[in-house]
């Protein structure tokens, strides 16, 4: 049943409410420096600007600007009646907190700042050069102690500094939470002694944006274990920041968690300038790019090049009179840094020692692995290399059918068989969903009812798909280790590379979750929990929690960089969290690695990779919630429009994912009546969610097919550029670098089509009418039916009845054109009413959806073929229209050898010889 609706707001986040009442703010001063003195508008508007001072205050107390002093200061100019200083204040205010400009000014906060005197506010053109950040303090202390704090220590600050930061105190434990949630400036969290657990600031204003905070309960707990709790409360949902323990507990008797909670214990005796150093190193250190800093260094070293590459250092550009434009287009220091040399502080990417090494282990930490290794070519290599790393001829892979085709390429190179997994269909538009968790079980359990379970290596899933479907990634790996509890699992997050930094994103990538159920499985608690569970079972019943003596946790994640963060194209990481890494799969990693990566690796690409990696450590969090915040704003936008909605929806929760994998009850984001819901719960339960920042918008209504409408309308008008398309939707996503000015952009464009398809429907003949209404009852009402995985043909399987294809024979067979024949398309239907089985010798991809709907080896069904002659598609890899679909010969179906995924090794050896060429 779903669970009881928690607090809506008709804001996303607080950060939207904040700005808008900001305006609102600026807008009622104006209003009131305009009217009469004495009169009822005088009157209102006064009324009204106490009212919004208050409902702010209770959000401005997290922020160090434009800080609480500066509110009081503008009730005291709204008191003297000096509407004209209060309006101008306001606006002044507004305009840098929307445009951020107080960040690149830091000394701006001083100005507005009333305890700092003058003669204080050092130098404004050194400050201003600074990087800004913000310290939060915890402890309980009055107004004047806070002001001697802010104090003190601004006197530590040195002009060499290269950063500078504010103060926030908070007083509490849930207001250190609720700063950490709304205040992206915080980069350090200064705990001091034991703060009070309950807030005495919490108003219905923000009520709707913490409700995680409010499920948490340590209000029991003893005062003195307030302080590390928080610290690790804070690890939990801010991991990257730094966190400062001040404390009066003697050494002996701290506890280990809390030593390795902190970054560094202090005691109220010593100095608070080696506190504030503390943190400058702190953030120094994160700052650091360690390949990227070796890059520029070797750039500005005067060199002689008698090695490869004539482009370095541009010499064979900026002489030449021919390609001089390349180099000015680029500048020098794109060729100043490249080179083909290892040496001088630079890295061999094949065997990392120096800079590359500590970039690598810089975005571990980043990341939350064990492991990370950067690829140069793209995740499309990178998956290539986990799966050559992990399995071997004969092993068996669970693999989600519509995964990306590297994958299926993958497993020819390697020689795996695969198990397909079929996602539940959504047909109303042309595409597919997720693998639910109980069809990975039941091909489980029909391996290992054949006594196959021991083949099984590897679990393969897109996390998240290219339409935003998001797995339960805790549950998915607990329930399956329960089965089989050294599998090792592929997470392909390809574009969920943003996901480590937001919380509701985190606990669903494969990281964070290999992490916590290791943690969870090594508990006194968890052993206790098992042995309960085992006692319950039923006869015959399968256990869902794993043997905590047996479970190994080994998961794999390949991110595309580039694709969500900041990276130059074809920019990837790997991400390793495998206890068993060092002793049964680093050898064969590395050989797969050196297999797929190239000795020639792109310099450029790796510097972006380590600064990437700098970026999100210190404002990943800030710029992936606020591309949530900008994906839901669209979503609301095209939802409340009476001209948007006439032509475009937007997929909700409850278009993508069936009631039965929703426990939160949750269909929705957003809705006019009830604003947002909050999407928490639904993040922490639901077995599948959907990621807000991928916008699928349902076109039907225009009587344009999905590619039309991306090729005629939004790239020939607009140059507005998307990547995927079905036959009756597009879809946008919202990502670190868009824009609000890009979101006002896109709805504008959106309304510009809707007026466009209002006149042209005005000026259609009859004739063109119909056809136009029967083009919107195709795309709304009639749709081609998605069809299932069929099944490998016998030749290939060792088994009947039981998963599993070899793929690689299949692949290799059609090597020789002797063992392949083309057969139209229109054609195959027919054949098949005369009993004749058709076997695909070739991928075939069609674009959109993008994935392999036949193998090699693959059995042709009717459904496939319906499929293919409805779509209207341009583009189908593997397929050649003017020959058609390239099937096997009967006679290579009626060879005498089966190799399957449930056929054992030995089997292999036995095959008899064939006159057929491999």
């Amino acid at each position: 049943m779903p669970e009881k609706k928690i607090d809506s707001s008709h804001y996303y986040n607080i950060a939207q409410f904040r700005v808008e009442s900001w305006n609102d703010l600026k807008n009622e001063s104006t209003k009131l420096y305009s009217s009469p003195r004495g009169s009822e508008d005088e009157k209102l508007y006064k009324k009204n600007l106490q009212k919004l001072l208050k409902d702010i205050e209770g959000v401005e107390c997290y922020f160090a600007f434009p800080g609480l002093s500066c509110l009081e200061s503008l009730r005291e100019m709204l008191d003297r009646h000096e509407h004209t200083a209060l309006s101008n204040k306001i606006a002044e205010i507004t305009k840098n907190l929307v445009s951020d400009r107080y960040r690149s000014n830091p000394d701006f906060l001083e100005d507005n700042d009333p305890t700092v005197e003058t003669s204080d506010k050092g130098d404004r053109a050194e400050v201003s050069r600074k990087t800004y950040f913000e310290v939060m303090f915890v402890e309980d202390v009055s107004h004047a102690e806070d002001n001697k704090l802010r104090h003190d220590l601004r006197d530590l600050r040195l002009s060499n500094e290269q950063f500078a930061y504010g103060i926030v105190v908070q007083h509490s434990f849930e207001d250190a939470l609720i700063a950490l949630q709304f205040n992206y400036n915080i980069q350090a969290v200064v705990i001091r002694y034991a703060p009070p657990y309950h807030s005495k600031k919490i108003t219905p204003v923000i009520k709707p944006f913490i409700q995680n905070i409010l499920k948490l309960d340590f209000a029991s707990r003893a005062p003195k274990e307030l302080g590390p709790i928080l610290g690790a409360v804070v690890k939990k949902f801010r991991p990257e920041l730094d966190t400062y323990y001040v404390t009066d507990t003697a050494l002996s008797n701290l506890k280990d968690s809390t030593l390795k909670t902190f970054r560094r214990i202090f005691y109220r005796t010593e100095d608070l300038q080696e506190l504030h150093l503390t943190i400058i190193r702190g953030i120094s250190e994160r700052y650091e790019t360690p390949f990227f800093s070796a890059l520029k260094d070797y750039s500005k070293k005067p060199t002689g090049i008698f090695h490869a590459m004539p482009i370095s250092r541009g010499n064979s550009v900026f002489k030449s009179r021919w390609i001089i434009d390349f180099g000015n287009f680029y500048g020098r220091n794109m060729f100043l840094a490249e080179t083909s040399s290892t040496t001088g502080g630079l890295d061999s990417l094949l065997q990392p020692t120096g800079s590359l090494k500590k970039a690598q282990q810089k975005a571990s930490e980043a990341y939350g692995s064990r492991n990370t290794y950067f690829v140069t070519n793209g995740t499309s290599t990178a998956n290539k290399i986990v799966v050559q790393a992990l399995v071997k001829p004969g092993d068996v892979i669970l693999i989600d059918r519509d995964c990306h085709k590297s994958h299926h390429y993958g497993l020819v190179l390697a020689g795996a068989y695969p198990v397909y997994l079929d996602s539940y269909p959504i047909e109303d538009y042309s595409m597919y969903g997720a693998v639910p968790l109980e069809q990975i079980k039941e091909k489980l359990l029909k391996l290992k009812e054949a006594g196959r379970l021991n083949l099984v290596k590897m679990l393969l899933l897109t996390n998240c798909t290219f339409d935003g479907l998001v797995y339960n990634v805790e549950k998915v790996m607990q329930e399956v280790l329960a089965i089989k509890p050294d599998m090792i699992f592929l997470w392909d997050e390809a574009w969920f590379a943003f996901a480590g930094f937001t919380y509701n994103y985190k606990q669903r990538t494969g990281m964070f979750a290999a992490q916590k159920l290791f943690e969870k499985y090594q508990s006194h608690s968890y052993r206790k929990k098992y042995k309960t569970h085992i006692k319950g079972l039923k006869a015959n019943e399968s256990p869902t929690l794993p043997d905590p003596d047996k479970v190994r946790i080994r998961v794999y994640s390949t991110q595309s960089t580039h694709k969500t963060l900041s990276s130059f194209r074809q920019g990837s990481m790997i991400h390793i969290w495998d206890q068993d890494f060092r002793k049964k799969s680093e050898n064969t990693f590395m050989e797969a690695y050196m297999t797929h990566t190239s000795t020639s690796p792109n310099y450029q690409m790796l510097a972006s990779l380590d600064v990437g990696r700098r970026q999100v450590q210190f404002e990943g969090y800030e710029l992936v919630e606020k591309s949530i915040e900008l994906a839901m704003v669209l979503r609301a936008k095209i939802h409340d429009h009476p001209k948007l909605k006439k032509y475009f929806d937007v997929l909700t929760i409850g278009d993508f994912i069936p009631e039965q994998h929703r426990k939160s009850g949750i269909k929705e984001y957003y809705n006019s009546k009830e604003g947002w819901n909050r999407m928490e719960t639904a993040w922490e339960q639901d077995e599948f969610v959907l990621d807000p920042t991928k916008i699928t918008l349902h076109i039907g209504k225009t009587g344009v097919d999905g590619d039309t409408f991306k090729n005629r309308y939004l790239m020939d008008k607009f140059n507005i550029q998307i990547n995927k398309t079905s036959r009756n939707t597009v879809l946008f996503m919202t990502n670190i670098g868009t824009t609000r000015g890009s979101v006002t952009y896109l709805t504008n464009a959106l309304l510009k089509i809707a007026d466009e398809l209002d006149q042209e429907f005005k000026t259609l003949s009859q004739k063109e009418s119909n056809n136009r209404m029967e083009s919107i009852k195709s795309l709304t009402e009639d749709f081609p039916p998605l069809p299932d995985f069929s099944y490998f043909h016998h030749s290939f399987q060792a088994v009947p009845g039981v998963p599993g294809g070899n793929i690689r024979e299949a692949f290799f067979l059609a090597y020789n054109e002797e063992n392949y024949e083309y057969m139209p398309l229109l054609d195959c239907l027919p054949a098949m009413e005369d009993n004749r089985t058709l076997v695909a010798s070739s991928f075939i991809i069609p674009y959109p959806p993008g994935f392999p709907v036949l193998v090699p080896g693959q059995v042709v069904s009717k459904e496939i073929i319906r499929f293919l002659t409805a779509l209207d598609v341009s583009e189908i890899h593997g397929y050649r229209a003017d020959l058609g679909l390239r099937i096997f010969k009967d006679n290579v179906l009626n060879r005498q050898k089966t190799v399957s995924s449930m056929g054992s090794m030995g089997n292999n050896s036995k095959k008899k010889n064939t006159k057929l060429k491999n």
